[in-house]
């Protein structure tokens, strides 16, 4: 048993580079910055996929997301999700100049990046502090730098039910800093513990695609309705549209 999971955090799978940052506008080939000097940047997911059990969802928050976004010249979106092609593809030829940062990818990075860390200073007679708030503090520093209100919108996807609460705080008082007045974030929340972990990609103004994907980091929380307006407290509007598959969209517009 690892020394992260001695003290509840669960990681799996083998050791991976940390997640990179990517900006893109104008033509659709991606142009990646790594975080970490050297380290390989992931490459923009295929346009088209041929992962088995993928489907297609209505998506009336998507639908209403861009409806927001209706007008919007020049507008800057943060896809804290995989650099899909598709995706970029969408936003690119509405305008848009699109940052993606796999955020759920860089945590399990940073845990396993934590769990040597810990052995090391362990072996040493060293303390390193593992309250969840100090991880949380640690990993938002080499994560979300950005500059204040970059960014008109972001997708948040459903992240949040799979980080740690004291970073699920850390990472929407990050956003919501780096929002323009009038900004919107389109977060999704499972409505019970999700059976599997999926990731989304957009394939026309109203139909997302879920793409069934390895675990990276197990569902931490099931978030009730008075638990999201407090964590988006800050937010002027929010709206919701609840889905059979149990899944709720959800806009936050600051």
């Amino acid at each position: 048993m690892s020394f992260l999971n001695k003290l509840g955090i669960g990681v799996g799978g083998p050791r991976t580079t940390q997640g990179a940052r990517h900006e893109v506008s104008g033509p659709i080939h991606l142009t990646s910055r790594a975080r970490t000097p050297g380290a390989p940047a992931p490459q923009a997911g295929p346009s088209r996929g041929a992962v088995e059990g993928e489907s297609n969802r209505l998506s009336n928050g998507l639908k209403e997301l861009l409806w927001n976004l209706d007008g919007l010249e020049r507008g800057t979106l943060l896809d804290l999700g995989p650099a899909w092609q598709t995706t970029l593809s969408f936003f690119i030829e509405r305008g848009f100049r699109v940052s993606s940062e796999d955020i759920l990818f860089a945590w399990k990075s940073f845990l396993n990046e934590e769990e040597a860390r810990l052995k090391q200073d362990f072996a040493a007679g060293e303390t390193l502090e593992m309250t969840p708030s100090a991880r949380a503090t640690r990993f938002m520093k080499e994560n979300l730098q950005y500059s204040r209100s970059s960014f008109d919108a972001v997708l948040l996807w459903d992240l949040l039910d799979y980080l740690e609460q004291a970073l699920v705080k850390q990472v929407v008082a990050s956003l919501t800093e780096l929002l323009r007045p009038g900004g919107v974030v389109f977060a999704m929340f499972h409505s019970k513990k999700p059976e599997g972990f999926q990731r989304y990609r957009v394939v026309n103004s109203n139909t997302l695609q879920m793409v069934p994907t390895a675990v990276l980091c197990p569902p931490q929380r099931v978030y009730q309705n008075r638990e999201i307006q407090d964590l988006f407290g800050r937010y002027r509007t929010m709206k919701s549209f609840i889905g059979r598959d149990q899944l709720r969209e959800t806009l936050f517009i600051k």
